[in-house]
């Protein structure tokens, strides 16, 4: 959290070329990875930590070399490991700003416990989700968000798994605050991550990347030139959710579900639009909003900040079980402890 005060903060101006790493970025040109490291470097100094109070942690995949990017603290760690690693980071050290780099095979099938879990303690972490629907370093094989349907090195006559919807199960296991952007739009990126920091508790951010080599244009339903307008809902609390190239599209709450409506026909008017508050506890509508999309009824994608509830965290309740362990234990040394009850000679 931005306002915590237990996470240093930098007595100098910091700029992008600070967080710069001297290590040569080996992603493949073209990846949506690149958008991605430079919203972190723009947004990095925008929070105000110092560079040391920052802590970069991956697992295993084209996400995970984050940390050699940043010129951060960081860890490499071991597949499906980041969020377990990088829980022990921050109860271990509350002073560190701890970003966790994964893909959706990283953090979704081998490593899928550990995301449920870091998630439902609602530990004050930020987690980038890079989904670019595939396993991209092993040489493209399906990942558990690939499509139904999609033909992949390990499923050449369609893999017949039903994928994740990552944000389902971020909300399904209590997340406390879920966004959604494209690789396409670093600007809006920044602004996500940026709210990501502000937030207490594990904040997950679902970056829909592009992989040019193994998936190319996966994503070019929503992000595609003659499809981003009409295909994206950019989500602002307090605004009402309008969206399309002429911008006379909205959403609605109708028959129990959200509908698209264009404003002006059949009596709809700007009043009739839903206004986000992502803010609001209840998950309710957050829920339908993360859900919908293009192949949904026609509606567009919600990208933005879709929930931001606040709820107590795990590591300031282990701080406050420790405070109070040591507030109120009669023993308050070593010497306390061997003189605590019956002793031996030996």
């Amino acid at each position: 959290m931005i306002d915590n005060n237990t996470i240093e903060k930098s007595h100098e101006d910091l700029s992008k070329q600070d967080f710069v790493s001297d290590q040569m970025v080996k992603w493949c040109p073209g990846c949506g990875a690149h958008a991605i490291l430079a919203s972190v470097a723009n947004v990095f100094p925008i929070i105000g930590y110092k560079k040391e109070s920052f802590c970069m942690v991956s697992g295993i995949g084209c996400s995970s070399r984050f940390p050699y990017y940043v010129n951060t603290y960081g860890i490499h760690g071991i597949h499906g490991r980041a969020n377990a690693i990088a829980s022990g980071v921050k109860i271990a050290n509350p002073h560190l700003s701890v970003w966790i780099a994964t893909g959706d095979g990283d953090s979704m099938a081998i490593g899928g416990n550990h995301f449920i879990h870091i998630i439902r303690r609602n530990i004050d972490v930020n987690i980038m989700l890079f989904n670019n629907q595939i396993y991209g370093l092993t040489k493209g094989q399906y990942s558990p968000t690939t499509p139904m349907g999609t033909v992949t090195k390990t499923s050449p006559q369609g893999t017949i798994e039903h994928p994740f919807n990552p944000a389902n199960l971020v909300l399904g296991a209590q997340g406390t605050f879920f966004a959604r952007v494209v690789d396409t739009r670093p600007t809006l990126m920044t602004e996500v991550m940026y709210e990501a920091a502000k937030h207490d508790g594990t904040s997950v951010v679902e970056i829909l990347q592009n992989c040019v080599i193994f998936a190319d244009k996966v994503h070019d339903n929503i992000t595609s030139r003659e499809n981003k307008d009409d295909h994206q809902l950019v989500l602002k609390n307090g605004k009402a959710m309008i969206f399309g190239k002429d911008k006379n599209k909205g959403i609605i709450f109708k028959d129990s579900i959200l509908q698209a409506v264009t404003i002006g026909e059949n009596g709809y008017t700007i009043k009739d639009i839903l206004v986000h508050d992502q803010y609001q506890k209840d998950p309710g509508i957050h829920r339908m909003l993360a859900r919908m999309s293009p192949n949904r009824g026609g509606l567009p994608i919600a990208l933005g900040v879709i929930r931001s509830a606040a709820y107590p965290t795990y590591d300031d309740m282990v701080v406050e079980q420790i405070d109070y362990a040591k507030a109120n234990s009669p023993i308050k040394c070593v010497d306390d402890l061997l003189n605590s009850g019956d002793t031996w000679d030996i």
